[in-house]
C-alpha cells in the first residue's frame, strides 16, 4: 500500500508497506484523508526527535476496515477520526479526565508496518500518512457519516488543538480579549474557537498579510502585522489571552508582554527541545499566567465528536480550512505550501 516514509535524511511515497492485522484493542483504519500539520515538518528538520525510519502522519480521518478483540464502540463501516492520544484509560491522570497527560498517551513508538520485512516506527501513534492504519481502540473516534471526510480529517489535531486550547485549557469567558500569534491552521482554529467562547475582540497577528481574510472569515475582529501594533490602539492595556501558536521563542516574550493584569499567555507552538524563552518576571506579579498546553488539554472521545456537531450546526469552520488538497504522491508539493504559507491546511488524499 501507499504511503509516506522518512528515512531520517528525506521523505519519499512509497508503494509497497504492509501492515499487520489488528490486536486484541486496536482498530483498523482505511485512511481517506490526512491534514500535513507542521509537526510532521519538525519531524523532518528534527525540530521533534522522533526514531526513524518512521511512517509520517498524525492527523486524519477515514473509514474502519477492521477491529480487534474487545473493540465495541466502533465497528467496519463507521466513520473516524483518528486522534494522536493513545491514552491508557486506567492511570490517575486518565481517571481525572486528563488524557493529554497520560505518560502512555504517546507511547513507545509502535512498529505495526513494515517495509520488505523490515519494521517502520508509526509516528504520534497514528500515521495517517498511509492508505491505512492500526490505532488503539481509543484513538478511533466515530464522527457522523455526514462530515466530510477531508475536513473530518482536521478534528483530530488542528481542531482539537486550538479550539480545546480556548475552551479547556484558557477557559476564555464571555466578552474577554483574545491575541492569536499566527494565523495558520492553529492560529485558525484559536479564532474560531474564542469566537464561540464569545470574546468580544479576537486580534490575530501574522507577518503575511494574505491570511487576513481568512482570520476575519474564522472570527478575528483585527488583523495586525506585527504584535508590536497590539497595545498602540486595539488593547492599549493587554489582554486577557495571548496565544503563542507559531513556535518562536521570542514570540513567548512577546506574548507575556501584551499581557493585561491577571492575563494568560497560552503556548501552543512547538520549539526544538533546547531552545530557551526569556521574559521579565516582575512582569508576572500582576497575577499573570504562563500556560503550557498539550492537544488542547482534549478529552478526544467528548471533544471530537462535539466539535463535529458544532460542525454539524454551522457553528464550527471545517470546509474552510482545506485550503488544499493533494493525492498522496504530491507530498513534496504540499510540504512546500505548508511551510511557505500558501495554504491554511494542506490535506492529503488516498
Amino acid at each position: 500500500m501507499r504511503g509516506v516514509i522518512f528515512d531520517g535524511t528525506h521523505p519519499q511515497v512509497v508503494d509497497d508497506l504492509d501492515l499487520r492485522p489488528p490486536a486484541p484493542g486496536e482498530v483498523q483504519v482505511a485512511v481517506a484523508a490526512a491534514g500535513l500539520c507542521h509537526s510532521d515538518l519538525s519531524v523532518l528538520d528534527g525540530t521533534i526527535p522522533f526514531p526513524t525510519p518512521l511512517v509520517l502522519g498524525h492527523e486524519g480521518a477515514g473509514v474502519v476496515e477492521a477491529v480487534g478483540e474487545g473493540v465495541a464502540h466502533v465497528a467496519p463501516g463507521d466513520h473516524v477520526a483518528l486522534s494522536t492520544l493513545a491514552a491508557c484509560g486506567a492511570c490517575p491522570q486518565c481517571d481525572r479526565g486528563r488524557p493529554t497527560m497520560c505518560r502512555k498517551a504517546i507511547g513507545m513508538p509502535g512498529r505495526p508496518f513494515s517495509r520488505a520485512g523490515a519494521p517502520l516506527h508509526q509516528f504520534a501513534a497514528s500515521s495517517s500518512f498511509a492508505e491505512r492504519t492500526l490505532v488503539k481502540a481509543v484513538q478511533a473516534v466515530r464522527i457522523p457519516p455526514d462530515v466530510p471526510l477531508a475536513s473530518a480529517a482536521l478534528l483530530g489535531c488542528a481542531v482539537v488543538t486550538g479550539v480545546g486550547a480556548v475552551l479547556n485549557r484558557a477557559r476564555v469567558a464571555l466578552g474577554e480579549s483574545v491575541v492569536v500569534l499566527g494565523a495558520g491552521g492553529i492560529g485558525l482554529n484559536v479564532i474560531q474557537g474564542a469566537r464561540i467562547a464569545g470574546a468580544s475582540t479576537i486580534v490575530a497577528v501574522d507577518t503575511n498579510p494574505a491570511k487576513e481574510g481568512a482570520a476575519r472569515l474564522f472570527g478575528a475582529t483585527h488583523f495586525l502585522p506585527s504584535a508590536d501594533a497590539v497595545r498602540d490602539g486595539v488593547l492599549p492595556s493587554g489582554a486577557d489571552h495571548v496565544f503563542e501558536c507559531v513556535g518562536r521563542t521570542e514570540l513567548v516574550r512577546k506574548a507575556v508582554d501584551l499581557l493585561d493584569r491577571h492575563g494568560q499567555a497560552v503556548l501552543l507552538g512547538v520549539t526544538a527541545p533546547a531552545e530557551e524563552a526569556t521574559f521579565l518576571p516582575a512582569a508576572m506579579f500582576l497575577d499573570k499566567s504562563i500556560l503550557g498546553c498539550r492537544y488542547g488539554s482534549s478529552r478526544p472521545q467528548r471533544d471530537i465528536p462535539l466539535y463535529a456537531e458544532l460542525y454539524l450546526r454551522g457553528r464550527l469552520l471545517l470546509d474552510e480550512l482545506v485550503t488544499g488538497t493533494y493525492p498522496v504522491e504530491d507530498f513534496a508539493k504540499a510540504a512546500d505550501d505548508t511551510r511557505h504559507g500558501r495554504v491554511a491546511r494542506a490535506v492529503l488524499t488516498f
